[in-house]
């Protein structure tokens, strides 16, 4: 036992490592990386999944523009936020659908059948989901970074780097969340204020307006095919 003790440090010394990094030509000029580190930055970029899935996708128009509508109804915290979260990340895919299948056809699927490189996916994926914030993103908030930046501006939209682009699209669907939150509040907030007027007529002034007009509000909402309408808007408002 104790002999096999001492040729421990022998058989430690003379068993081959692993390279932290090795680099390799592909044969087209570029460089590859070991597969080790290429799994390990596919780890880091999984960890800043939520953030790009809410900030360079349509989730955030569509999660915001719910929640100003549940506040417009007035019904607390119906649906709950689990609801909400949950219908605009299954919208946000429906909408998302064919940027995805662009980046699956262009960058992933060539790239698992070893055809291409990793850097070589990584900027074939870039160009689907450039195209769609570009379309979805204000030429003045585009300047506004631009400018902040010290850029003296692009002639071509593939021009724009993506760090400028990202807080360009965050900002343009910020603007567009709330102005299609505004359109949907109008109808609601005149119900409340003709319940409110007919309460205050009627000498009813301890009486909450809110427990009036709720009920009507649903019913509006209801006849109307509120959430057909809702929904269809927001699909709709990403390639008109």
């Amino acid at each position: 036992m104790k002999r096999l003790i001492c040729l421990l440090p022998v058989v430690a010394q003379a068993a081959p490592g692993i390279d932290a990094l090795t680099v390799s030509p592909d044969g087209q000029g570029g460089q590859t990386w070991t597969l080790s580190i290429q799994v390990l930055l596919l780890m880091t970029a999984l960890s800043l999944l939520p953030a790009a899935l809410m900030l360079m996708t349509s989730f955030t128009r569509i999660v915001i523009v719910l929640s100003i509508l549940r506040q417009a109804l007035g019904t607390a915290q119906t649906p709950s936020n689990q609801v909400l979260v949950g219908i605009a990340l299954f919208l946000t895919f429906f909408i998302m659908s064919p940027v995805f299948n662009k980046v699956y056809d262009q960058a992933l699927g060539p790239y698992l059948a070893e055809q291409i490189s990793a850097q070589q996916a990584l900027e074939r994926a870039r160009e689907p989901v450039r195209e769609f914030m570009l379309a979805q993103t204000r030429d003045d908030d585009l300047a506004l970074f631009a400018r902040i930046a010290g850029e003296a501006g692009f002639e071509r939209h593939e021009d724009v780097p993506f760090s400028l682009l990202m807080p360009a699209f965050a900002t343009s669907e910020l603007k567009t969340a709330f102005q299609i939150g505004f359109l949907l509040f109008i109808p609601f907030l005149v119900i409340d204020l003709v319940v409110a007027s007919v309460l205050m007529s009627m000498g009813m002034m301890m009486f909450s307006p809110l427990i009036i007009s709720l009920p009507f509000k649903i019913m509006l909402f209801v006849l109307v095919d509120g959430w057909a309408m809702v929904m269809g808007t927001l699909a709709t408002s990403f390639y008109v």
